[in-house]
């Protein structure tokens, strides 16, 4: 009947040069209900949110609002429509205010005169509501970025949005605020607010939705009611089989000790110290600024170190130098793929080959044909999707970024350790399944590598050995098949 759905697209298609984005896809969004919109990168997640949000048109099909037709041709109109969205990568203003950002597009005024107490007003009535405990007047750049996704929330409010797109909304959260913003989530729901909530995160998924609509290469699979569906029949649906061996650990006998930490010291890691194998992960568990990330640092001498050693096959590296980390064969791939990880206006072939560009030095030049061919191979070995490989890394998915990060230090000559952080964050299943089984192959090559990692079944299906840290501190240390969660948890806390 005419209006038994908030929002509903049908049957809707979209092409791209060279690319059918979308091909038939139907979607339904109820009132006061979370529908989860699931898929592998590429699937058209990203290309169905930007036609309901107004950034694209649609090429054929419907789109309806309240069972009329949306009409919606502009981002602004759609926000006039009552839906905001709230991406991965935020859209705040960090040199304004809290305030500001807030009511940026309908500051409250009286014959064009800003009418601020009604605005500082408005805006601690709606902090209070999602529990944001702060100065209407701080400028957001000073906010962590959970707050700053508050502040995204109360914007989405301030407007009187009838639909929230939510894209990776915990990707960068710690449990507590992620707990606080399945609360807010019930809060929405409770006051008839749709949300259309997408995350790589399975089980957020089931615990979160009401139901799941399933896309695959820009084509609808199905719509399902969450408490009927597992996550194995879930990871199927998505990738078009059963994919039995999501960790792919074989057992591997470790060799001699590559690389041995000892009293490492920072400002902020106190007195750690471990080893690893050759052949084994040694993973990192610990609750967000545990200093499991500054560690890493210290190692490669990102970080100044204060005290301590870092030693690789029995040589010191030297403390606050990672150009000499690196020739000593210490690879580094950083947890903020984005900012750290790759450079974005590159393409694949740059961004691979940055680290070893020595390797293919014929006197004073580059010798290119040389550098593509090894290019092209390790685009063929790790299935790296790209239509060339001067494509901008930029263009690709999470995981086929994080695959060229992963090759960069794979061509070196000489690579002994890798240390990897967060190596599956927003990346889809099948990309994930990817990287651990590139981790485990490297591992029985005889590379070491130390795996940071805040996903426990990651954590405990990958390593085979676990450290703990909580403020700056190894707590524990566990052999795989001796952790569980619940350990892990209680020594992290």
């Amino acid at each position: 009947m005419e209006g038994e759905f908030l929002l509903e697209v049908k049957g809707v298609h979209k092409h791209f040069p060279g690319v059918h984005a979308l091909n038939g896809v139907n979607f339904q969004l109820r009132r006061g209900e979370v529908h989860a919109l699931v898929g592998e990168n590429g699937a058209g997640k990203s290309t169905l949110i930007k036609i309901i949000s107004g950034v694209h048109n649609i090429d054929n099909g419907e789109y309806l609002i309240e069972g009329k037709p949306a009409n919606i041709r502009t981002p602004h109109e759609a926000i006039e429509k009552g839906i905001s969205v709230i991406y991965q990568e935020l859209t705040l203003i960090p040199h304004m205010s809290i305030a500001e950002n807030i009511f940026f597009s309908h500051l409250p005024n009286t014959r064009g005169k800003v009418n601020w107490k009604e605005v500082y007003e408005k805006t601690r009535e709606l902090m209070s509501y999602v529990g944001l405990d702060e100065n209407p007047r701080t400028k957001v750049g000073y906010l962590p970025v959970a707050k700053q996704q508050l502040v995204e929330i109360i914007k989405a409010l301030s407007a009187n949005a009838k639909i929230i797109i939510m894209d990776e909304p915990t990707s960068a959260l710690s449990n507590n605020e992620i707990e606080n913003l399945c609360r807010i989530i019930k809060e929405l729901k409770s006051k008839g607010i749709g949300i259309i909530y997408i995350s790589h995160k399975l089980d957020e998924i089931l615990e979160l939705s009401d139901r799941i609509t399933v896309l695959r290469d820009g084509q609808y699979i199905d719509t399902v009611e969450t408490a009927d569906v597992t996550q194995d029949k879930l990871v199927s649906m998505m990738v078009g089989r059963e994919l039995k061996d999501m960790y792919p650990r074989q057992a591997c006998e470790p060799g001699e000790v590559v690389l041995e930490v000892k009293g490492l010291t920072t400002e902020k890691v106190y007195d750690v110290s471990f080893n690893v194998r050759a052949g084994e992960i040694v993973g990192f568990s610990g609750l967000m600024g545990a200093g499991r990330t500054e560690l890493a640092r210290a190692i490669i001498g990102a970080d100044k170190r204060i005290s301590g050693q870092v030693i690789v096959n029995g040589k010191a590296v030297p403390a606050d130098a990672t150009d000499k980390a690196l020739e000593m064969g210490i690879g580094y791939v950083p947890e903020d793929r984005k900012n750290h990880g790759i450079f974005a206006q590159c393409c694949i072939r740059k961004n691979m080959t940055i680290s070893a560009l020595k390797q293919f030095k014929n006197t004073v030049k580059i010798n290119r044909s040389n550098e593509t061919l090894s290019v092209n191979k390790m685009v063929e070995d790790l299935h790296i999707k790209t239509p060339s490989i001067e494509q901008l890394i930029s263009k690709l998915s999470g995981g086929n970024q994080q695959k060229v990060i992963l090759a960069r230090f794979l061509m070196m000559n000489g690579i002994k350790v890798l240390i990897i952080d967060e190596p599956t964050r927003g990346i889809d299943v099948g990309a994930k399944a990817e990287i651990y089984n590139i981790l485990d192959q490297l591992t029985h090559q005889g590379l070491a590598v130390v795996m940071i990692s805040s996903e426990m079944p990651e954590i405990l299906s990958m390593c085979d050995r676990i450290y703990v840290m909580k403020k700056g501190r190894v707590t524990a240390e566990f052999k795989r098949g001796e952790a569980t969660q619940e350990k892990l948890l209680s020594k992290a806390i």
